[in-house]
């Protein structure tokens, strides 16, 4: 199974992508699609243009994307949602189903707290993926956000224990 994890933003919106075979996680791809400062219309066109992209490339079977709980301010909260729309929109556009998670889930399912810190979050992304280092802040959180799934649909409990027993011996 082929995961697309989405952390929605909207000027820098991460993407991961995470395969699951044999119960092995593998890292295909991440990164940002970067919208530039212009009007909202035209932000949310960048955004859904950028992932529906990565859908085309990669061609995950769904589409997990955080979901919105605190802005700093309201309308910064509806314009976060506004991006959060263009995201799955471009999913569903294409057919896949979508899935949400809230970042205390997310980081909780990762690092094994809620309220990780994003550097415990980049860390636990680069031991569980094996990445030779930490990926950008959004595209770890998007990674977070595949991962999440995968861990919550497959049984990765076990998979999150052995991580963190991989995390004390590297930390040794």
């Amino acid at each position: 199974m082929r995961v697309l994890g989405i952390d929605p933003g909207s000027r820098l919106t991460g993407f991961g992508v995470v395969d699951i075979s044999a119960g092995n996680l593998a890292y295909v791809a991440s990164g940002v699609v970067k919208a530039p400062t212009d009007v909202l219309p035209q932000r949310l066109k960048v955004i859904y243009d950028g992932v529906y992209e990565v859908i085309e490339t990669h061609q995950p079977d769904i589409i997990v994307v955080e979901k919105v709980f605190i802005a700093r301010n309201a309308q910064s909260a509806l314009i976060l949602g506004h991006a959060r729309g263009a995201a799955i929109c471009a999913g569903v556009n294409q057919g896949l189903p979508v899935s949400e998670y809230t970042a205390l889930q997310i980081k909780q399912a990762v690092v094994g707290r809620g309220h990780a810190a994003k550097e415990q979050v980049q860390h636990m992304v680069q031991i569980l993926l094996k990445l030779a280092a930490p990926p950008q802040e959004d595209a770890a959180d998007a990674l977070a956000c595949a991962i999440c799934y995968i861990h919550s649909t497959q049984g990765g409990a076990q998979r999150l224990d052995q991580a963190a027993r991989a995390l004390k011996v590297v930390r040794s």
